[in-house]
This record gives structure tokens, C-alpha cells and sequence, in this order.
């Protein structure tokens, strides 16, 4: 009963925390694999998304163990947690407060969803940049709080927000792409479906689709929000010049296949959950 009579946004942030936590423990592997192919070396594994997918999980699992493919969880949980809540909390407050129950429209979608991402991305940068050095492999950090600690003591504060150009090139179009096709899919859906107990299924689909063309879109801004975070000498349009020197053209999509399954599956997972909780406790979300 209490959760009834706390404030809407704090229903969403409880809500997006719990579906960002589900999708995170399911398709951690696949960030990991993702991650590893984009910072491979040149002389270590030549830049074949279709090759180099399923012998970097291969290796993890023969080096590391099953449970090497959930290495990087635990920052990946201290972002999500309260990351996801964050951004459907501001999504949320946004939407009530432009909107009201309103289905937004295409631009307003786009504008909604790049501007709660933006919020939860500048928030949690620090743990982005943490959660990456895990996944990569290259730092032997043993624990969240002592990477934190020991990024602050060697390379100063500011390395914390490394990439920030670079993310939220990435997340803030992802975001919105996202969002715009979503409630665009959703809103073409037929009645019947809308209102039948199919209704998640139909909406997981939606998230589907949606997910897959935000991913293709934004994936040359993650590889190299990837390098920059794992590099921090190097600075954006440096890290898109190496890409391009050491990969060609080809480099920008290294490790799309992992991560647009991982991004889609995650965002249909965590929308689809996120609104069948809300509705639950009888928000419109």
C-alpha cells in the first residue's frame, strides 16, 4: 500500500530499475563479447564481426570460465539500477509535464527519449567508464569502488567522464530513434491487439524492431565511445582517426552484431516490463 502514495515519478524510477535489472543479468554476456571485439588488436584478431563474435566468446570461456561472460556485472548493475530508473523517471516527468496522457508524435518522441537518456547518461558516465575497463580485460580492478578510487588517484577525476561526447553521441540518437519508432510501431498496432493478453508480446516485437534500426544507426558512435573510454589519451576525433587508420571504414560496425542483439533485446525487455509494471500499479506510462 505504501507504494501507492509516493509520487509518480518515483513509481516509474522503481519501475525502470527492476525491468533495467532483468535485462542486464540476461544479456551481460553479449556487452562483454561486444566490448572485447571492438578493443581487440590489430595483430590479435582482424576486424570480422562474423568471425571474430564466436571466437572472442569461445576464448572468454576457455580463459575465463562460464562466468567470465558475466565479468563486468556487477559496475553493469550499478549503472543500470538506478541508470534505467533515472531515465524512465525523466522520461516520465517530461512526458506528464509536455504532454500529459498524450501519445506523443514522431518529433516529440525523439525529443523525449534524447532528453531522458541525456539526464541518465551525464549521471552515470563514472560507472559507464568503469564497466567498460571491466569488460575490456586490460585492468585488473577488484571492484567497483576500488576502480572508481583508482582511475581518481591515477588519471584525476576527469577521466571519469571520458567519452561523454562520444555517449551521448551514441545514446542520445539511440534513445530517440528508439523511442520514435517504438511508440510509432505501437500506435499501428490494432486495437485488438493492444487491448488482448497478447498485448506484451506485440509490444516486445515493437521494442524488437525499433531496437535493431537504432542499433545500426548508432554503432559507429559506440565503437568509438568504446576506444575513447578504454584509451583516456585519446580524444574523440583522435579515436575516430585511429579506427579508421588501423580498421578502415569497416571498424566503425566491429562488434555490431553482439551489441545490437544486446541493445535490442535489453531496451524490448526493459519497455516491456517498465509499462506492464506501470499499468499494474495503474500509471499510464
Amino acid at each position: 500500500m505504501e507504494l501507492l502514495v509516493v509520487h509518480p515519478a518515483i513509481k516509474a524510477f522503481m519501475c525502470g530499475s527492476l525491468s533495467g535489472t532483468c535485462s542486464t543479468l540476461l544479456f551481460q554476456p553479449l556487452d562483454l563479447v561486444k566490448t572485447r571485439l571492438q578493443t581487440l588488436q590489430t595483430g590479435v584478431q582482424p576486424g570480422s564481426g562474423r568471425v571474430g563474435m564466436v571466437s572472442v566468446l569461445l576464448s572468454v570461456v576457455r580463459t575465463e570460465r562460464l562466468l567470465g561472460l558475466w565479468k563486468g556485472v556487477s559496475p553493469s548493475f550499478v549503472r543500470t539500477i538506478p541508470g534505467v530508473g533515472i531515465y524512465f523517471s525523466t522520461y516520465y516527468s517530461l512526458k506528464q509535464h509536455f504532454l500529459q496522457d498524450r501519445r506523443p508524435g514522431a518529433a516529440e518522441a525523439v525529443l523525449l527519449g534524447g532528453g531522458a537518456r541525456t539526464v541518465a547518461g551525464v549521471v552515470m558516465l563514472p560507472v559507464t567508464v568503469v564497466k567498460t575497463r571491466f569488460e575490456c580485460g586490460r585492468y585488473s580492478y577488484g571492484s567497483v569502488i576500488g576502480a572508481l578510487r583508482s582511475v581518481c588517484q591515477t588519471e584525476g577525476p576527469a577521466a571519469l567522464f571520458s567519452g561523454l561526447m562520444a555517449t551521448l553521441l551514441r545514446d542520445v540518437p539511440f534513445s530517440g530513434i528508439y523511442v520514435m519508432f517504438y511508440s510509432q510501431t505501437k500506435a499501428s498496432l490494432p486495437k485488438e491487439i493492444s487491448t488482448s493478453p497478447v498485448a506484451p508480446v506485440a509490444n516486445f516485437s515493437c521494442g524488437v524492431l525499433a531496437g535493431v534500426l537504432a542499433s545500426l544507426i548508432t554503432q559507429p558512435a559506440d565503437v568509438v565511445k568504446t576506444h575513447v573510454q578504454v584509451n583516456p589519451q585519446l580524444k574523440t576525433a583522435e579515436a575516430i582517426r585511429y579506427i579508421y587508420m588501423e580498421y578502415g571504414l569497416q571498424g566503425f560496425f566491429r562488434g555490431a552484431v553482439p551489441r545490437s542483439l544486446r541493445r535490442t533485446m535489453m531496451a524490448a525487455m526493459a519497455w516491456t516490463v517498465y509499462e506492464q509494471m506501470m499499468a499494474r500499479i495503474g500509471l499510464k506510462s
